[in-house]
């Protein structure tokens, strides 16, 4: 485990002081970048890595976690720190923290990607989805590109294929997808944009065919006069004249065939 090195806040004689400004961290990169390999270099590298810790532990935590993971992602920020120290090319003429804060924050990133899960899934599920992966990396090592097939992971690992089917499935749900990705071709299309809006229409093919049904419930003579006034169109002047009965008769039966379909299909 890395640990931070504290310096007592107390004054410090000149000669101190001058040291203190040898070993600034910037200067530790430059003054390691041009030793050869050896004692000398490996202990200014102890010493940049040590000065920028604090810079680990606050990328860190940036990252809300749970507490007893914290310290899991202060591992993760200082593996990144200790990258970025033995890459960084001080002959660029670039500051040190503006290569190392992306290289710590990806190291994150990936490490959080790859170890956590962003839907809730049993605790089962994660020990196996971890016992699966390490299947899958060892089948990998014997030549098989795509870690091995469910009955091959099955007999490594001793879990049922019907188990190590339901992590497989949770592993690929793990990361969902936001909304707002690019997709498709030229990436110039986002899902949210893919997605089909609400139609109402649906809702009232639903009503449609309850109505139909209820429909058929009613007197012949009342389903009559309401395919002549609603489906054909005709005034009530012209329903009568056809059904032979006055103009008020068929405002009547219209009426109550109306409010018997209403409270039918009200009351469900």
């Amino acid at each position: 485990m890395v640990q931070e090195e504290q310096s007592p806040d107390v004054a410090q004689p000149r000669d101190a002081r001058s040291r203190s400004s040898q070993d600034d961290p910037e200067s530790l990169l430059h003054r390691m970048a041009a030793c050869a390999p050896g004692p000398e270099r490996e202990a200014l590298r102890v010493a940049a890595i040590t000065a920028f810790l604090p810079v680990a532990r606050r990328l860190a935590r940036r990252y809300g976690s749970p507490v007893d993971s914290r310290e899991d992602l202060y591992q993760v920020a200082c593996l990144g720190l200790v990258r970025a120290v033995d890459r960084f090319q001080a002959d660029r003429g670039h500051a040190f923290l503006s290569y190392a804060v992306p290289t710590i924050d990806g190291e994150l990133k990936r490490h959080l990607r790859d170890h956590t899960w962003h839907v809730h899934v049993p605790r089962t599920v994660q020990e196996r989805h971890r016992q699966v992966r390490r299947a899958q990396e060892e089948l990998r090592r014997t030549g098989l590109p795509h870690g091995g097939s469910t009955r091959e992971i099955a007999l490594l690992t001793g879990i049922p294929e019907a188990d190590i089917r339901l992590v497989l499935r949770a592993d690929a749900a793990r990361n969902p997808l936001s909304v707002d990705e690019q997709r498709g071709p030229e990436r110039g299309t986002s899902l949210a944009e893919s997605l089909g809006a609400e139609d109402a229409a649906l809702e009232r093919v639903t009503d449609k065919l309850a109505l139909d049904a209820l429909v058929l419930r009613l007197p012949e003579r009342e389903r009559r006069v309401l395919n002549l006034y609603f489906v054909e169109c005709l005034t009530q002047r012209e329903v009568a004249d056809i059904i032979g009965v006055s103009q008020m008769h068929v405002s009547r039966l219209l009426r109550r065939a109306c409010a018997t379909l209403r409270h039918s299909f009200l009351d469900g």
